[in-house]
């Protein structure tokens, strides 16, 4: 074995918080690609999601999850067995915090993860937020809780991703390159474009219609070199919620659509053409076999 391989450093990195504090947005800006969908609804992040950033000296997989909340559907209790999968076998993790509105259960997802046996980073998120006085009193508040390091940043701007990235990579043990240099995520193109189609709705939908929408991806057919037929079905909940979706006279479906398909073809490298439906299943959170075939299965 060369001197280089001995020193190339690998680890998986389980990223963990509470919704919304910025996890998917701080995981993109890692990897430099969009990997995970992003809005400013809590909950967004559904599944367990990997993206992989790979340096000359090391590979860093991280571990995107579902915020740690108290699930009411088996939806919830789905996403909260993929936080708790996602921690078996890391070798860091990194726990973010709103530095806007730390909480009580902030201080106890920082309270319980500091307990974990491997290297541990604080980071605070979205500093460009706050004045710098509150920030100083922020950190000072954490600073007897047991982490390796206590880093502000803004996942958004950039603001201390640097810094961030180094002690991530101080804390990995010396490994092997799990994944091709080329490898950004492990998940299947139909997966990453319903839930491109999914952000889209959680962008432009209000009140409790977004986290009653499930996207199931019907058919992806590729028709020459540069184009291909995509058709997607909207689950909703409720009737009300379906005429919502749509809009008036198709108007916020086809919103959802036209901004879907600008990202399912940059993502694809191919012209698309996305037609999309929406459909009514009654509370499918709490269906064992709808949760299956909108891909939240617990394996």
């Amino acid at each position: 074995m060369s001197e280089n391989t001995q020193k190339f450093r690998s680890g998986f990195i389980t990223i963990v918080g509470r919704p919304n504090v910025g996890k998917s947005t701080l995981m993109n800006a890692l990897v430099g690609e969009k990997v995970a969908i992003v809005s400013n609804r809590p909950q967004t992040t559904r599944n367990r999601i990997m993206g992989v950033m790979t340096r000359p000296e090391c590979q860093m997989v991280f571990l995107d999850t579902p915020g740690i909340h108290n699930p009411r559907t088996r939806l919830g209790e789905y996403m909260m067995h993929s936080v708790k999968e996602a921690m078996d076998g890391m070798d860091g993790i990194l726990v973010l915090v709103d530095a806007t509105q730390v909480g009580e259960h902030d201080r106890q997802i920082v309270t319980d993860m500091a307990a974990k046996k491997v290297a541990k980073i604080l980071a605070l998120n979205k500093i460009d937020l706050l004045p710098r006085e509150k920030l100083l009193g922020l950190i000072a508040s954490f600073a007897e809780s047991g982490y390796d390091a206590i880093i502000p940043i803004s996942a958004r701007s950039g603001d201390g991703l640097e810094e961030l990235t180094a002690a991530l990579i101080k804390g990995l043990p010396e490994g092997p390159k799990y994944f091709p240099d080329d490898m950004m995520t492990d998940q299947p193109e139909r997966l990453i474009c319903a839930e491109m189609i999914r952000e889209k709705a959680l962008l432009h939908l209000r009140d409790e219609v977004p986290h009653g929408i499930g996207v199931e991806m019907m058919a992806m057919t590729k028709e020459s070199d540069n184009f291909m037929e995509i058709h997607a079905t909207i689950y909703c909940e409720r009737d009300a919620h379906k005429g919502i979706i749509i809009g008036k006279r198709g108007a916020m479906l086809q919103q959802i659509g036209t901004e879907a398909r600008a990202d399912i073809e940059k993502l694809l490298g191919l012209h698309v053409n996305l037609k999309l439906w929406v459909k009514v299943r009654p509370d499918w959170r709490n269906r064992l076999s709808d949760l299956r075939t909108l891909g939240y299965d617990e394996k």
